[in-house]
């Protein structure tokens, strides 16, 4: 039975101590829950794997509470540190080329020669880095391909039993996984997320390319097939069929609904909530309305079109 953890300092604590005994604790962040464990042991990666069903040529973000930390994992640069001070802590991913000697398991890397990291803006997830004291690499708290987390009750639906413990720290904000920048050459969008890819150019002052389906994978969440429901997805449905799950988008008659207010926001931070609550319906099917492919639309789409990806 994984224990589940509360804010009080003792059991921030606790959850600290698991991590430092190789164990995995999930906790909250402002996009959705990570699976964490100690970045810098292969045992401790390697039970991450193991607990998700993942893929071992995923890469894994590493998870850091402050600039310093970062610096000791990454060879820094003057891009690195603009995108930090615009952007950390918050929901940006850099890939950066892997320090000589950083303390890195190669499985985070999937043994490439670049690691992504990340400086999330959660409360307690911060508290939980500080208390640590280290990197710790963190994909989402679910089984490998499913829905992404953004509750407690999201992580234990698939992990229960396969992972110490979780840290309750309610509802995730963002909802959505992290934008990844490519920074060991041109600097690449490899993932989109809740931050732009106008806003990385701005802060850069240099214009960020995109990463081609065709690409090898160099960051999470690139496999086609990813953030899957157990029923087939239907995307992009101008009506209903009888018997489906429905996805809502703007006013209309659904199960459930992204955004009555066609508000983008708001249907990323209820984009895998609402996919959890109706693949839990047990239908066949859910249809998805159409999202406007701009601003968060285009992360938005992009889960979704992974989470429809043939499997």
């Amino acid at each position: 039975m994984t224990i589940r953890l509360t804010l009080a300092d003792a059991d921030i604590a606790r959850a600290a101590e698991i991590w430092r005994a190789g164990g995995r604790v999930a906790f909250p962040t402002e996009t959705v829950y990570g699976l964490g464990a100690d970045a810098s042991s292969d045992t401790a990666v390697a039970r991450i794997f193991e607990a998700k069903d993942r893929p071992s040529f995923n890469p894994l973000i590493v998870h850091v509470a402050d600039l310093d930390q970062a610096r000791k994992l990454a060879l820094w640069s003057d891009a690195a540190d603009a995108l930090a001070q615009a952007f950390w802590p918050g929901p940006l991913t850099l890939v950066l080329p892997l320090a000589p000697g950083a303390p890195v398991s190669s499985l985070v890397t999937a043994g490439l020669d670049s690691v992504g990291i990340r400086m999330p803006a959660h409360p307690v997830a911060r508290q939980l880095l500080r208390a640590f004291g280290g990197g710790i690499a963190a994909p989402s708290a679910n089984r490998s391909g499913r829905i992404s987390p953004t509750r407690t009750a999201h992580v234990l639906s698939t992990l229960d039993g396969r992972i110490e413990a979780v840290v309750d720290g309610g509802p995730a904000e963002v909802g959505l996984e992290s934008t990844i920048l490519g920074l060991t050459g041109t600097p690449t969008l490899l993932r989109p997320g809740g931050i732009g890819i106008d806003a990385l150019s701005e802060a850069l002052g240099a214009r960020v390319s995109r990463r081609h389906d065709t690409d090898a994978i160099s960051a999470p969440g690139q496999t086609p097939s990813h953030y899957a429901p157990r029923a087939t997805m239907r995307l992009n449905a101008a009506e209903w069929e009888p018997g489906e799950a429905t996805l809502g988008f703007g006013k209309m008659p659904c199960d459930l609904n992204l955004s009555e207010a066609e508000n983008l926001t708001e249907a990323a931070a209820n984009l895998f909530a609402h996919l959890h609550a109706l693949d839990a319906m047990g239908r066949a099917v859910i249809a998805v309305a159409p999202v406007p492919h701009r601003g968060l639309g285009v992360a938005i789409n992009d889960r979704l079109s992974r989470a429809a990806a043939p499997r």
